[in-house]
């Protein structure tokens, strides 16, 4: 009988750490749309020829971002990526930029309130550095890779 207590505790735990695993912003993911406020407009800043993800871990993140025709034409060849630690605090994810290749934008924090719904993480808030007169609010929309 102790015996299969232990296996009904461990089923139990085992499907909780599961489940806090579905919904963890952990992964990567794949842009799939991108909009932009500043001041009154508000406009979509996805490019479908590009492909963006972001991977992140348990203390990181790392987001990337290529044109799709691999850099073969040279007007359209897109290639930018960055990362840093990131803190989670229930919703709230802050990023720190600690790298990127426009290196103006680095060693800034970004405040976002994310949402995890089945395999898709709604990423909102405020792109603000002040040096660059940058001020604006994004919602940026993520389904998970398989």
């Amino acid at each position: 009988m102790k015996a299969l207590s232990i296996l009904v505790l461990i089923i139990i735990v085992s499907s909780c750490n599961s489940e806090q695993k579905k919904n963890s912003i952990e992964g990567t993911w794949r842009l799939i749309s991108a909009e932009t406020t500043e001041k009154d407009s508000t406009f979509s800043t996805f490019n479908s020829k590009t492909k963006m993800i972001k991977i992140i871990n348990d203390s990181h993140f790392a987001f990337f971002n290529h044109d799709l025709k691999n850099g073969k034409d040279s007007t359209n060849a897109v290639f930018f990526g960055g990362g840093g630690k990131y803190t989670l605090k229930d919703s709230v994810y802050t990023e720190n930029l600690e790298f990127f290749n426009n290196r103006q934008w680095e060693n800034n924090k970004f405040e976002f309130v994310v949402k995890v719904k089945n395999d898709t993480l709604i990423q909102k808030g405020v792109e603000k550095i002040e040096k660059l007169g940058v001020d604006r609010i994004i919602v940026e929309k993520y389904v998970r890779e398989k």
